[in-house]
């Protein structure tokens, strides 16, 4: 293997692992917030105990997510060397902001949610978690600003080879930045709604399991309480809402998905018709959908490829919106590409040996094709499984089956898998370009760049397989990690996240303040073990 394609392989493995870690912290945090915001309206204690329960999820995840997402920036430097020359004027505005957003409003709000439950007002406390999760959002903004540039280069122009900012404007208002970040949130959302509604199930099995929820003549569920700290009546709202929420965010996310999703497909016939049409293996000129294809999805012709089911007028309706407007399929645009940006890498040093290269317009169509799929096909059978709990769970618990419980927390992995699919689709199907060019644009002035000349000519190949094989042993290490916290942590319930539930006298309120006759103790801050 060569350097180059070594280094993709790292950045690949590297940020989809990372992105895992994601969507589940800005969909969490938005819910944990949503949940401590109705516990200080009402004062209802399930919603205090779904705070801290999901509070403490969200952190470990939290902490992850940035001991991961580190690495990315020093890779720029590391295997992308001459890619952070190009776009560096235009990266350096958005993830400076990003990184003040992570490390400075993000780290410093949260901080004083984790340890200010007894040391800050009500109002303040819950203000500190917003203001943290909104930064976390703001955050993606910047990075998908930036991502965005790549996909469609604005408010730019070539000065001595380099692109410039000229608009700064135009940058942080890209329309693939607009489009594509509401698609991203929507996916956080339905990674979060996925997790709760997984983990609420497993916990109603098991206290119909344990034998403390029972059912009664009309089929209805009966909620008990056990002589075992924290499983009480005030137990079973924590996961039957949990669980509610949780379908109900997954299915509104899932209908958001697709409706940005429709606007992000469109935008994407524009601006990267190749793309487009890799995803559909439309080898020729139409108006048909592919649903499903065989053959060699590989090949540079599309000659041996197949439909064997197709839907006629659909593809027209996700470029163009109408049934009738004939899209230029692969071959179509293989021709005009290599009109348009030369039919070999120039020859020119930067490019090392790969200068003079035949360039692949074509990028690898199993991984875009079968990409696209993914991505629709996990959030639609998430979206109809969170449908399916809601109506299973309308007499107010699961059924006693251990298949659907297993089925439900397995269910958990659908969303990430149509997020991960999703960004793999992107990348991937930007190839063979690092900043993809703008099509409606033609001149030796436009703004892109070949992803043969992005990688550091400085480094070899042996250095770059050491780093690979040297953070995919981490990360493995770090997976293990955080997976063992969060299983530690749902089995134990609520009582891992409030440990206060097993050691506070019966006149004392579950946050640590009076009950009725009663003088409280300080309760323990259970989230401070994240730091």
């Amino acid at each position: 293997m060569e350097a180059l394609e070594i280094a993709r392989w790292q950045f690949g493995i590297t940020t989809v692992y990372h992105f895992m870690m994601v969507p589940l912290t800005i969909g969490l945090g938005l819910v944990v917030a949503v949940m401590q915001t109705i516990w200080y309206r009402t004062g209802k204690a399930e919603y205090l105990r779904m705070t801290k329960f999901w509070g403490k999820l969200f952190l470990i995840n939290f902490i992850m997510g940035v001991a991961t997402g580190i690495v990315q920036e020093f890779q720029f430097g590391m295997a992308w060397s001459e890619y952070s020359r190009f776009v560096g004027d235009i990266f350096g505005a958005p993830l400076a902001l990003e990184s003040l957003l992570a490390f400075f409003v993000e780290s410093t709000f949260l901080g004083l949610w984790i340890f200010g439950w007894k040391q800050l007002k009500p109002a303040i406390h819950l203000a500190c978690l917003w203001i943290a999760v909104v930064g976390s959002v703001f955050s993606a903004y910047f990075i998908i600003v930036a991502n965005s540039w790549m996909q469609h280069p604005v408010g730019a122009e070539i000065i001595n080879g380099r692109p410039v900012m000229t608009d700064a404007w135009a940058v942080f208002t890209n329309n693939t930045a607009l489009v594509a970040f509401p698609h991203t949130l929507m996916g956080a959302l339905a990674v979060a709604g996925g997790f709760l509604l997984g983990i609420a199930w497993y916990h109603l099995w098991r206290r119909r399991k344990d034998g403390i929820d029972t059912i009664g003549p009309d089929g209805k569920v009966i909620p008990g309480e056990a002589p075992i700290a924290g499983r009480d009546r005030t137990d079973y709202n924590v996961w039957i809402r949990s669980l509610r929420i949780g379908a109900v965010v997954a299915m509104i996310s899932f209908a958001g998905t697709a409706l940005t999703g429709d606007l992000q497909g469109k935008l994407m016939f524009e601006q990267q018709p190749m793309k487009m049409a890799a995803a559909e293996a439309a080898c020729h000129d139409g108006t048909g959908f592919s649903v499903l294809s065989v053959g060699n999805l590989g090949s540079k012709n599309c000659d041996d490829i197949t439909a064997v089911i197709e839907v006629p007028g659909i593809l027209s309706f996700l470029a163009k919106g109408d049934f009738t407007t004939e899209v230029k399929g692969v071959n179509s645009l293989l021709d005009q590409y290599k009109a348009d940006y030369g039919t070999h890498l120039p020859d020119n040093p930067i490019y090392g040996e790969r200068a003079g290269a035949e360039i692949q317009y074509v990028p690898v169509m199993e991984v875009t094709y079968w990409g696209f799929r993914m991505m629709i096909g996990f959030g639609g059978l998430a979206a109809m499984a969170a449908l399916v709990a809601l109506w299973l769970t309308r007499k107010g618990t699961v059924p006693a089956s251990p298949w659907l419980m297993r089925l439900a927390v397995l269910g958990i992995l659908a969303p990430f898998g149509a997020n991960a699919a999703g960004w793999i689709f992107t990348e991937m199907g930007r190839q063979p370009f690092v900043v993809a060019p703008n099509p409606d644009l033609n001149g030796i002035d436009q703004v892109f760049m070949f992803t043969a000349a992005a990688v550091s000519p400085g480094v070899s190949a042996g250095e770059l397989l050491t780093s690979l094989i040297v953070l995919a042993a981490v990360y493995g290490a770090l997976l293990v990690v955080e997976v063992k916290l969060l299983v530690k942590y749902i089995r134990g319930g609520v009582v891992s996240a409030m440990p206060e539930l097993v050691q506070a006298p019966a006149d004392e309120n579950e946050d640590g303040t009076p009950g009725p006759g009663g003088t409280a103790k300080p309760a323990d801050d259970v989230l401070a073990f994240a730091y």
